[in-house]
């Protein structure tokens, strides 16, 4: 670890930017967390930690406090729509610890949320809430906020997401999220519940993850807080009026959807009480996170959401800030910031960029209509051995390790390494000319 303390000015408190402030003040750094919210929360229900998120909250001392809270689902299961037979079973438990070291998890977002909070406080991370920023002097690195003082710091990181003020700043235009095609029910009910009927009593008693994979939707299901808790995603056409992302949903419209669908899952949404319908964007490839100046980069959703279909969202936000965390680890002089903003970005673009498209590839996958390649996805799922390329991604012997065994502490080393050596394509030599 280096001997310089750097005073680093993160916009947003989602789970990107506290991974990125956790791992910057691990390393010896002073952070301040700008959140536009008046009060710290996250809205939302379930969220999945794959292993390629367990291992960076191992390594901040983490995993225990998270468990606690978690569920360990003991297998993926892909079912078809029609009666909910099984195409298709990746087991977990205890895979995914033998093959990785750490488990995969099921979280509610609220609980990961207040944890990361709580030991970024506890790292002397100062949070102001209130703070809506109106744009940002990349030059001399000041935030302007509306009605405050400007503030000013060595390093701005912009994690505000996806309607990101910090995006349109760096592009110097307008950039909105862009329309998928696709929205999703979010719905939470009480296990307990589905424990009294007998056809949903197993669904609530085995901490699964199933699946549904259906025409032009799918279906995702996972015990949530020790069991307590049924988290329930449906996918489904995009009907919300322009302008409208969330709106309170008609439970008949959603049930009708689904009405053809397994009859276990028509009986889930029979005990469905509300619900709200969320339109699911994303934003386009962007040439560049950073600034030329030196002192800005995005990270997370800011500049590289993408749908949920591969569950990787939150993990990918997580692993960007564990980079930036990593990297300032071995910073020496302030005039190295330029370069491992470049590094930091080198190393996360092609792969967050193959995530994303990879998201995207999975929709057609899951929502194809009935007819000859649904039949042959559906051949490969039940008669296959897992294959490159195969339909049920996470259990393609290529794709899987590349996606889940990624650690991103010992990315960042190896780039540093590359770095001390004046071998990193796009730095400016800093290194050596400052020793």
């Amino acid at each position: 670890m280096g001997e310089l303390n750097l005073h680093v000015a993160i916009i947003g408190a989602g789970l990107g930017g506290l991974a990125a402030a956790i791992g910057i003040a691990r390393a010896g750094h002073r952070v301040t967390i700008l959140e536009q919210a008046p009060v710290l929360g996250e809205i939302g229900a379930g969220i999945q930690i794959p292993p390629n998120s367990s291992l960076i909250l191992k390594h901040f001392g983490l995993l225990e406090k998270i468990e606690s809270v978690s569920v360990r689902p003991s297998d993926f299961i892909i079912r078809s729509y029609r009666d909910g037979a099984i195409l298709n079973k990746l087991n977990m438990v205890p895979y995914a610890e033998n093959r990785y070291g750490v488990p995969y998890l099921h979280i509610h977002r609220a609980d990961y949320h207040r944890i990361l909070v709580s030991e970024a406080e506890r790292l002397g991370v100062k949070v102001h809430l209130g703070s809506i920023v109106t744009g940002i002097d990349f030059d001399k690195a000041i935030i302007r906020m509306k009605g405050r003082p400007d503030f000013q710091a060595d390093l701005i990181l912009g994690a505000d997401g996806l309607k990101s003020i910090c995006r349109e700043s760096l592009l110097g235009r307008p950039d909105p999220p862009h329309l998928t095609g696709d929205l999703a029910y979010r719905i939470i009910i009480n296990a307990e519940d589905m424990r009294k009927h007998n056809d949903l009593r197993s669904l609530a008693e085995k901490p699964a993850i199933n699946y549904w994979l259906g025409p032009r939707g799918h279906v995702v299901c996972y015990l949530l807080q020790g069991g307590g808790l049924y988290n329930i995603v449906l996918i489904c056409p995009d009907n919300l009026p322009e302008m409208v992302n969330t709106a309170k949903a008609d439970l008949q419209e959603m049930r009708d959807f689904f009405a053809e669908w397994d009859p276990k899952l028509k009986t889930l949404l029979e005990m469905v009480q509300e619900t709200t319908k969320w339109r699911l964007l994303n934003s386009e490839e962007m040439d560049s996170w950073s600034h030329p100046s030196g002192n800005f980069v995005l990270l997370g959703d800011a500049c590289h959401a993408t749908l949920p279909y591969l569950a990787q969202g939150a993990a990918l936000a997580v692993e960007d800030g564990a980079v930036l965390g990593a990297l300032f680890e071995r910073i020496e002089h302030r005039s190295q910031i330029g370069d491992v903003l470049t590094i930091f970005e080198r190393l996360r673009k092609d792969r967050t960029t193959r995530i994303v498209k990879g998201s995207t590839a999975l929709r057609d996958i899951f929502h194809m209509e009935d007819g000859p390649r649904q039949q042959e996805r559906d051949r490969q799922l039940t008669e296959h051995e897992p294959f490159e390329g195969y339909p049920n991604r996470w259990a393609d012997p290529v794709f899987q390790p590349w996606l889940f065994g990624y650690i991103a502490f010992e990315e960042a080393e190896k780039a540093w390494k590359l770095y001390e050596g004046g071998l990193f394509p796009g730095t400016t030599g800093q290194f050596k000319s400052n020793l």
